[in-house]
């Protein structure tokens, strides 16, 4: 697997799981949240430090393509790539970033239970660039994994993948005519 496969993969998971704007024309609901339904498949590495507890800290970097399965006004394909962090104690925490095809960028937070197959996991949407500028939103999702104990390499499948996003409502106040 090369470096940069993980990486696109996981944001063209993001893009095709709807965290993309609004299409101009179709109406919104009308506090502009869009509901969106998701596939999410990621591979990628995992690094182990052993720890003074029974389980070891790891870091993971992962990637892989997140495909929309449902919801209206959302694009349909992002590569997106996360890094992950367990401290072995039950913090898990990480960022993950979505690349559309054009380039543009959505940022997340990411927060989970202890690794383990169907554990839960949350997602903030904490801004983008391009087209994304301004989308605020969350998503979660369950996850089923495998990875080899050998080589480190890890293969996720993200389940129940629900979500909404909107375009950030802004707190500053019109500027007066002059």
């Amino acid at each position: 697997m090369s470096r940069g496969a993980p990486l696109r993969a996981t944001l063209v998971a993001l893009a095709l799981a709807g965290l993309t704007p609004a299409v101009p024309g179709q109406q919104q609901p009308s506090d502009g949240w869009r509901p969106f339904t998701a596939a999410w498949a990621l591979s990628g590495q995992r690094h182990l430090l052993s720890t003074e507890g029974e389980r070891p800290a790891s870091i993971v970097h992962l990637s892989g393509p997140f495909t929309l399965t449902g919801g209206e006004g959302l694009g349909r394909g992002f590569l997106g790539e996360v890094i992950g962090f367990d401290d072995g104690g039950g913090l898990l925490v990480g960022r993950a970033v979505f690349t559309d095809q054009k380039g543009d960028r959505v940022y997340c937070t990411l927060k989970a239970e202890p690794i383990g197959s169907g554990r839960k996991a949350t997602a903030t949407i904490t801004g983008g660039t391009g087209r994304f500028a301004g989308l605020e939103g969350s998503f979660s999702f369950a996850w089923e994994y495998v990875v080899s104990e050998e080589s480190g390499d890890v293969s996720l499948r993200a389940v129940n993948v629900e979500g909404r996003t909107r375009r950030a409502v802004s707190s500053k106040a019109p500027e007066a005519p002059r």
